[in-house]
């Protein structure tokens, strides 16, 4: 069982206080849906809404791009920047 939760109603990381889904839990979904990344958005989906509802003052466009774009990038790439400031605002 992972430690890398989401702590709501912040949604950081349990484990490393990160914004959720954090750099750990990102590379062991990757690893837990392996071949199924459309098991993986569905997985995902859930989180999103749910974050929607908890934070109502942060834009769907940052809440989307924080849990469904980045299954498509590099998994070994450094957090870009500006994602970082987007998501702290």
């Amino acid at each position: 069982m992972t430690m890398h939760l989401p702590v709501r109603p912040v949604w950081t990381c349990a484990g490393c206080g990160q914004v959720w889904p954090c750099l750990t839990r990102k590379r062991q979904l990757l690893a837990e849906f392996a071949g199924a990344r459309v098991s993986l958005m569905l997985y995902l989906t859930q989180f999103f809404v749910e974050a929607c509802v908890d934070m109502p003052t942060t834009t769907t466009g940052t809440l989307y791009h924080r849990f469904f774009a980045w299954p498509y990038e590099p998994t070994d790439a450094p957090p870009r920047e500006h994602d970082h400031r987007r998501l702290h605002g």
